[in-house]
C-alpha cells in the first residue's frame, strides 16, 4: 500500500508538471497573439509616434541652445508634425508597408535626432542637407566622436533594440491582412485625404516660419519644430538662389555705399593715428587652431597655460574681444579674414563657392608690392585649399607636399613646429616685403596630441582635468603655445622679427560651450559667471597683434575676423575692396556672427537682448528711446550685413 502511495504522488506530480508545461506554452502562445495583434494594429505607429515625441522633447532638452528657445508652440508644432506622419502611415498602407514603414521613419527620426545632438555638441549648430557636399571633411567630427557620445543616446533606440529583439526572437510576425471592401477602401482614403489637407496646411504655417530668421537655425527650430527646420532647410538647399536678397551687382553695391557711408559717419574717427604706419613691411597673419581667449594670461597648478602667446600679447597690441564669425570650420574662418565677408555655414564657401571672385587680402597685398605666400601643414584637397587659394592668385601655396620635413605629424596634420621651422626658412627667401597667411592645426580636436615625439613639450600639470577633454584641449593649446615660441626665435634668428608685423588669432572655439569641466574652469576664474559670458567666451577667441614700434596697446571693443582686411588696408594706406568688416583701430562697437547674434560693447543679441556686465535679459520697449533706436540700428545693420553677404556668395556678385 504504501509503494502505491507514493507512486501515486510521482505519478500526481508529473501531471502538475505536464499541466504547469503546457499552461507556460499557452501563455506564451497568448503573449505572441497579443504581440501580433497589437504590432500588425494602428496602434503600433501611434505607439511609435508617441515614443517619437518623447525623443523629440529629449533632444530639445539635450540641446541647450535650442532648449532655451523652446515654448508651448514648439510643442504643439511637433505633435501636429509627427501627426501628420502618422496619419499618413495609418490611412494610406497596407498592413504590411505600415508596419515596415513605421519602422524604418523610427530609425530614420531617431539617427537624424542623435546626428543633430552631437552636431550641435560639437558646433552649437544643427545638421543641414547641404553638408552631404562636404562628406569627405567627416573626420574632422569623427575624429571627436568619441568624446561627444554619451551613455543617455541610447534613449534615441531603445525602442528600436526592443523592437528588433523581438523580430529576432519571432515574438510577433509581419502579416499581410485581409482586404477592405472596396467601399471601406474609399471611405477610408477620402476621410484620410481630407484630414490630410487639414495637417498639411498646418504643417505649412511651421515651415513658413521658418524662412522669417534665415540665418538663426535655433530660432528656425522653435518657430517650426526640429522637422519643420529640415523640411525649410531642404527647400532652400534646392532653391538657394531664392535666399539671395541682391541679384545684380548694381544693386548690392548702392545698399552697400550707403551702409559704409553711415559706417564712416558714426565710427570712421581713429583712436590712433597708424595709417599707412607698416607700408612695406613684411606681414604675417597667424591663424592658430582651435585657441579660445580664456587661456590667455591663465594658470594652472601654478604655470602658466601659454606663456609665450602671454608675452607677445602683453609687450604689444591685445585685442581681448575678437571674435570668430562661424561656429563651423578652421574654412570660415579664414574665409572671412580674407574676404571680411561671412562665411556660407560649415565650409561651404570653400567647397561650392571657391570660383567665386573676391576682394581678397592676398590680392590687396599683391596691389602694393607684396610677395603672397599662405601657409598649412595639411593636403591641398583638404577644404579645398589647393583650389581656393590658387583662385585669389596666391604666389606661394605652401601645403604639407611643399615641405620637405613631414616626419612628425599631429592628428595627421605636419606638427606646427615643423610647420614654424620650415616656414621661416621659406619666408627667407621671398622677395620683401612679403604678406604670408600661415594656418596651424596641432591643437586640433580631439586634442590627443596623438604622433607628438616628444611629450615633454607639454609642460602642465592639468592635475584633476587630465584625461577629459578640458584636460586634452588644455595641454594641446600648451604644446601650440611652445611651437609658437620656437616660431618667433626662428624669426628673430633669421632677422626678420624686429621688422614685421604680426597678427595672430584662434580661428574659432574648442570646447563646448556648456562643457562641465570647462564651467568649472571658468567659475573658478569668475564665481560671479553668467549665461551670457559662458556664451561670449564660447564665442570669443584669442587675438594680438605686432606692429613696429607700437607697444602695450589694448582694444578692448568686438572685434571680428571681418575686420582684418580693412585694418591691414588702413595700416599699408591700400584699397580693401569690398569689405562688410572696419578698421579695428577705428570707433565701431559692435561684430555681428552669421547666425544673427550681435556682440556690442555693453550688450549681446541672440533672439533677444541681454546686458553683457550682469548677464540680465533688457526688455527693449523700457529703454530710453535713444537706446531703443541704438539696438535697432544693430539688428537692421546685421540682417543688411548677412543679406549682403549671403547674396555675393550665391550669385557671385563681385565677379
Amino acid at each position: 500500500m504504501k509503494e502505491e502511495k507514493i507512486e501515486d504522488n510521482k505519478k500526481k506530480e508529473i501531471d502538475m508538471k505536464q499541466t504547469e508545461k503546457e499552461n507556460k506554452k499557452i501563455n506564451k502562445e497568448k503573449i505572441k497573439d497579443m504581440a501580433n495583434k497589437f504590432f500588425n494594429s494602428i496602434g503600433f505607429p501611434i505607439i511609435i509616434g508617441i515614443l517619437l515625441f518623447l525623443k523629440t522633447i529629449f533632444f530639445y532638452q539635450n540641446t541647450i541652445s535650442v532648449r532655451e528657445t523652446i515654448d508651448k508652440e514648439t510643442i504643439l508644432g511637433t505633435i501636429t508634425m509627427l501627426s501628420t506622419m502618422i496619419w499618413a502611415i495609418c490611412v494610406f498602407l497596407p498592413n504590411r508597408g505600415r508596419i515596415i514603414t513605421t519602422i524604418i521613419v523610427d530609425i530614420l527620426a531617431s539617427i537624424l535626432l542623435l546626428a543633430d545632438n552631437l552636431y550641435h555638441t560639437y558646433s552649437s549648430s544643427v545638421l543641414s542637407v547641404a553638408q552631404i557636399m562636404n562628406l569627405q571633411y567627416g573626420e574632422e567630427i569623427m575624429s571627436t566622436l568619441p568624446m561627444l557620445v554619451q551613455i543617455k543616446h541610447i534613449l534615441y533606440f531603445i525602442d528600436i533594440l526592443v523592437i528588433g529583439i523581438l523580430l529576432i526572437t519571432k515574438i510577433f510576425k509581419i502579416q499581410k491582412k485581409k482586404k477592405l471592401q472596396m467601399k471601406y477602401k474609399i471611405a477610408k482614403v477620402i476621410i484620410g485625404i481630407l484630414v490630410m489637407i487639414i495637417f498639411f496646411k498646418m504643417d505649412n504655417v511651421y515651415i513658413v516660419r521658418a524662412k522669417e530668421d534665415p540665418y538663426n537655425k535655433d530660432t528656425q527650430i522653435k518657430k517650426s519644430t526640429i522637422y519643420g527646420y529640415h523640411i525649410s532647410d531642404i527647400e532652400n538647399t534646392i532653391n538657394i538662389k531664392k535666399q539671395a536678397k541682391y541679384t545684380t551687382k548694381e544693386a548690392l553695391l548702392s545698399d552697400y555705399d550707403e551702409l559704409k557711408k553711415e559706417y564712416d559717419e558714426k565710427y570712421g574717427k581713429t583712436n590712433y593715428d597708424l595709417q599707412g604706419i607698416v607700408r612695406g613691411k613684411n606681414v604675417i597673419i597667424l591663424q592658430l587652431e582651435s585657441i579660445q581667449n580664456f587661456v590667455i594670461n591663465k594658470e594652472i597648478n601654478g604655470k602658466e597655460i601659454t606663456p609665450n602667446l602671454n608675452k607677445f600679447i602683453n609687450e604689444n597690441i591685445e585685442i581681448s574681444n575678437m571674435f570668430m564669425q562661424s561656429y563651423s570650420s578652421t574654412a570660415d574662418s579664414e574665409f572671412s579674414a580674407t574676404t571680411s565677408l561671412y562665411p556660407m555655414e560649415n565650409g561651404m564657401s570653400y567647397s561650392r563657392y571657391y570660383t567665386n571672385a573676391y576682394d581678397n587680402i592676398f590680392t590687396m597685398f599683391e596691389n602694393e608690392g607684396y610677395t603672397t605666400s599662405y601657409m598649412h601643414g595639411n593636403h591641398g584637397f583638404f577644404w579645398n585649399r589647393g583650389n581656393v587659394y590658387k583662385s585669389y592668385g596666391v604666389e606661394n601655396i605652401e601645403l604639407k607636399d611643399s615641405f620637405a620635413d613631414t616626419s612628425e605629424n599631429i592628428a595627421g596634420y605636419l606638427s606646427d613646429e615643423l610647420l614654424y621651422k620650415q616656414a621661416v626658412e621659406k619666408l627667407k627667401n621671398y622677395d620683401t616685403p612679403f604678406f604670408s597667411y600661415i594656418v596651424s592645426a596641432s591643437s586640433h580636436t580631439p586634442f590627443n596630441l596623438e604622433g607628438l615625439e616628444d611629450r615633454s613639450k607639454v609642460n602642465i600639470d592639468v592635475g584633476k582635468y587630465k584625461d577629459t577633454f578640458l584636460g586634452n584641449y588644455l595641454e594641446s593649446v600648451n604644446y601650440a603655445d611652445y611651437a609658437f615660441g620656437i616660431f618667433i626665435d626662428k624669426l628673430k634668428e633669421a632677422n626678420l622679427y624686429d621688422d614685421t608685423v604680426i597678427l595672430l588669432f584662434g580661428d574659432h572655439n574648442g570646447l563646448d560651450m556648456y562643457n562641465e569641466n570647462l564651467l568649472e574652469f571658468l567659475k573658478e576664474i569668475d564665481s560671479d559667471l553668467t549665461d551670457t559670458d559662458i556664451k561670449l567666451n564660447y564665442i570669443r577667441v584669442a587675438c594680438g597683434m605686432k606692429i613696429p614700434g607700437i607697444e602695450n596697446i589694448k582694444i578692448e571693443k568686438p572685434v571680428s575676423k571681418l575686420d582684418i582686411k580693412p585694418t591691414f588696408a588702413y595700416l599699408i594706406d591700400g584699397d580693401a575692396g569690398f569689405s562688410l568688416g572696419t578698421n579695428m583701430f577705428a570707433r565701431k562697437d559692435f561684430i555681428c556672427l552669421n547666425n544673427e547674434r550681435i556682440v556690442t560693447s555693453r550688450y549681446y543679441f541672440d533672439e533677444k537682448w541681454y546686458r553683457i556686465k550682469d548677464g540680465a535679459e533688457i526688455n527693449v520697449e523700457e529703454l530710453p528711446q535713444d537706446e531703443r533706436e541704438l539696438l535697432e540700428d544693430y539688428y537692421e545693420n546685421m540682417r543688411k550685413e548677412l543679406d549682403m553677404s549671403i547674396s555675393i556668395s550665391i550669385n557671385n556678385l563681385l565677379k
